[in-house]
C-alpha cells in the first residue's frame, strides 16, 4: 500500500497547495475531474471569457448612444466555444502533464473516499488503489444542485458544468434560479441571441446582493428577459427540444433548453468523511478552524467544500496559501482573515461588493451612514452615457471605517478594489477619499465622491 507524506484530494485550488517547497516529500494529488477544477473548466474563467465576448457584442448593439453607426451581424457561437475551451482544455491537460512529470509527485485519477484515519481508496473504472498519508488536504469542491422537479423528470437539462459547452445557442433558454451564476449565464446567452426566461423564488434577482443593487439589476434586465419572480417549479416535462416547465401559479413556460442554476452543494457526501473522523455541518460543509484544520488530526480542508468563508475562487486560493504555509511551518501557523472579501458578478450591468449589505447591517442593528454617487454625476460617467450605474458605501459614523461597499455599472469589479484595500487595512473612509489623488476624469471619481458623501453625512451628524 503506497504511503505518502502528503495527499491532496482535488486538483483545483488544492493543486495550488503543492509547489517546489515540497520537493523533499512524497506527495500525491488525487483528482476525479480535470486539472484546474471548476474555475478553469466550468466556472470562473470560461464564464468570464464568454462574458467578455458578450460585452463586445452588446457594445456594438448599443453604439448608437455614442452616435456610432455600427451593426452587429451576430455572435459566431461555435467559433467562440472553440476559442474558449480550446485554450482552457489545453491548460487543463498541460497542468496534469506537468504534475505527472514532477519526479516527487504522483497523480492518481479517480474518486477518493476515506476508509480510516488518513487512509484512502481511490476508485476509477480501471482500478482501485489504497493510499495512506501522514497528512491530507481535502479540496474536493462542489457541484450544482438539481432540485427534484428537474432531477426526477427524465427530461434533459443543463447546469453550469455543461451549458457553456453547448454546440449551438438555444432559441429559448429557461433558467431556474436568480443568483450570480444564473445572471451571468443568462446574460451570455441573451447576448448570443437566445430568448431568456428566468424563474426565481425571490421577488428580485441577485437577492443576496445589497437591496439597492438587487432592485436596480432586476429593473435593468426586466425589459430584456422574461422574469417569473416569486415563483417555484412544480413540474418539468415535455421532450428534448420542447420542454414544458410548470410553475406554482399554474403558468407554463416552454423552451428548448433548461438551465438549472439553483445553487451548489459540497462534494463531502462522496468522501465517506465519517470514516476519518472529519466533521461536517448540517449542509455538508467540512468544519475547519482558522488554520483550516479539520476535526481529524493531520487533515486540512479548503475551498468550496469547507465552512470557512465565501465559496469564491480567490478565497480558495488564499486558503491554499495558508494551508501550504501551515504544512511547511507548523510552529508559526497562519490563520484566514475574511474581513474584506470582495466578489463580482459579470453581468450587464456589472456588479461588485465587499463587506455588509445595507439590509444585513440593519438586521445586525449597526449604526451606519450611506454615501452614494451615480456614474452620471462624474465626467467619465458622461463619457460612458451611463444612466444606471452607482457606487454605494456604508460607513460606521463612530469610527469612520467602511462597513460595506457596492458598485453597479461598467468596471465595477475594478472600482471596488480601493474599497477592499481600505477595509482590509482599516483605513477610514475620509483617509481613503482625501489622502490619495484620484485621476480626473476617470471613473474612479465615483468612488471618491461616494466616500466624500458619507464623510459629509457623518460630520453633519
Amino acid at each position: 500500500m503506497p504511503h505518502f507524506d502528503l495527499v491532496v484530494i482535488g486538483a483545483g485550488s488544492g493543486n495550488a497547495v503543492v509547489d517546489d517547497r515540497f520537493r523533499d516529500q512524497r506527495v500525491a494529488i488525487v483528482s476525479e475531474g480535470p486539472f484546474g477544477g471548476t474555475c478553469l473548466n466550468a466556472g470562473c474563467i470560461p464564464s468570464k471569457m464568454l462574458a467578455a465576448t458578450a460585452e463586445v457584442a452588446d457594445t456594438v448593439r448599443d453604439s448608437g448612444r455614442h452616435d456610432v453607426r455600427a451593426e452587429l451581424e451576430g455572435t459566431a457561437w461555435p467559433e467562440v466555444r472553440r476559442r474558449v475551451f480550446g485554450r482552457l482544455d489545453d491548460q487543463a491537460r498541460d497542468g496534469e502533464r506537468g504534475r505527472r512529470e514532477t519526479p516527487w509527485l504522483t497523480v492518481h485519477r479517480g474518486r477518493a473516499r476515506f476508509t480510516g484515519e488518513r487512509r484512502l481508496v481511490v476508485e476509477s473504472e480501471r482500478s482501485e488503489v489504497e493510499l495512506t498519508a501522514d497528512r491530507i488536504v481535502v479540496a474536493a469542491g462542489g457541484r450544482p444542485v438539481v432540485p427534484p422537479p428537474v432531477a426526477d423528470s427524465g427530461v434533459p437539462y443543463e447546469t453550469s458544468d455543461t451549458v457553456m459547452r453547448l454546440e449551438r445557442v438555444p432559441a429559448h433558454l429557461v433558467v431556474l434560479g436568480g443568483g450570480y451564476i444564473a445572471a451571468e449565464l443568462a446574460r451570455v446567452f441573451h447576448s448570443a441571441g437566445a430568448r431568456i426566461t428566468v424563474v426565481e423564488q425571490e421577488d428580485r434577482l441577485l437577492a443576496q446582493q445589497d437591496e439597492s443593487v438587487a432592485e436596480a439589476f432586476t429593473s435593468s434586465v426586466r425589459g430584456q428577459w422574461d422574469l417569473r419572480l416569486g415563483r417555484s417549479v412544480t413540474d418539468v416535462g415535455g421532450a428534448p427540444g420542447d420542454l414544458v416547465v410548470t410553475l406554482d401559479d399554474g403558468s407554463v413556460v416552454r423552451g428548448d433548453t433548461l438551465l438549472v442554476a439553483a445553487g451548489r452543494r459540497p462534494n463531502s457526501d462522496r468522501l465517506d468523511l465519517g470514516a476519518a473522523g472529519i466533521r461536517c455541518d448540517d449542509s455538508g460543509l467540512v468544519e475547519v478552524d482558522g488554520q483550516l484544520r479539520t476535526s481529524a488530526p493531520g487533515v486540512w480542508a479548503l475551498g468550496d467544500i469547507t465552512d470557512g468563508g465565501p465559496q469564491l475562487k480567490h478565497v480558495a486560493n488564499r486558503q491554499a496559501a495558508v494551508v501550504a504555509h501551515n504544512l511547511l511551518d507548523p510552529d508559526r501557523p497562519r490563520t484566514m482573515d475574511y474581513t474584506a472579501v470582495p466578489a463580482a458578478v459579470f453581468t450587464r450591468p456589472q456588479i461588485a461588493q465587499v463587506g455588509l449589505t445595507e439590509q444585513r447591517a440593519r438586521e445586525r442593528g449597526l449604526a451606519y451612514v450611506v454615501g452614494w454617487r451615480r456614474y452620471q454625476d462624474v465626467a467619465y460617467g458622461w463619457a460612458l452615457e451611463d444612466e444606471e450605474g452607482f457606487c454605494k458605501v456604508l460607513v460606521d459614523p463612530a469610527s469612520g471605517l467602511l462597513v460595506g461597499a457596492h458598485v453597479l455599472g461598467p468596471q465595477a469589479a475594478t472600482l471596488i478594489q480601493p474599497l477592499v484595500l481600505a477595509m482590509a487595512t482599516r483605513m477610514t473612509a475620509e483617509d481613503l477619499a482625501r489622502t490619495p489623488m484620484w485621476v480626473h476624469p476617470a471613473l474612479t471619481e465615483v468612488v471618491e465622491n461616494a466616500l466624500l458623501d458619507a464623510v459629509e453625512k457623518v460630520r453633519a451628524g
